[in-house]
């Protein structure tokens, strides 16, 4: 079974008590606890988010524990993927065209007519 890393799951290693305010806050790359702060206020004025609560921790899956062996860059740009997917196409998009232009240039500058470069290739056969 392959992970799907844009999923939520609760988050069973740095929960307090079912890990639903930990998955939240790995979900959104938010500090968990101000989502345990936001928790606790609307339970104690609300009352409806500890059903919410419940309710998540019950249909929720647990973190597979090949997600916690990412690196931090990995666990950002997934982070990235789920809240604004359509911003990191953008960006990825953006890095292969700067890729594309440098390699043009590169070309460019290899395949020219410069005779010193060629001198240099010459001498290396």
């Amino acid at each position: 079974m392959s992970v799907r890393r844009t999923k939520f799951y609760l988050d069973k290693r740095n929960k307090k008590f079912l890990g639903v305010c930990a998955g939240v806050a790995d979900f959104f790359g938010i500090d968990p606890i101000w989502i345990r702060l936001a928790t606790a206020l609307g339970t104690m004025f609300l009352g409806w988010p500890l059903l919410a609560y419940l309710i998540i921790a019950w249909a929720a899956d647990a973190k597979p524990y090949a997600l916690y062996e990412d690196d931090a860059d990995t666990q950002a740009f997934w982070r990235k993927a789920r809240v604004a997917p359509q911003r990191t196409i953008r960006d990825v998009r953006s890095s292969f065209r700067d890729i594309d232009r440098r390699m043009r240039d590169i070309e460019a500058h290899v395949t020219s007519s410069n005779s010193r470069l060629a001198a240099e290739i010459d001498s290396l056969r």
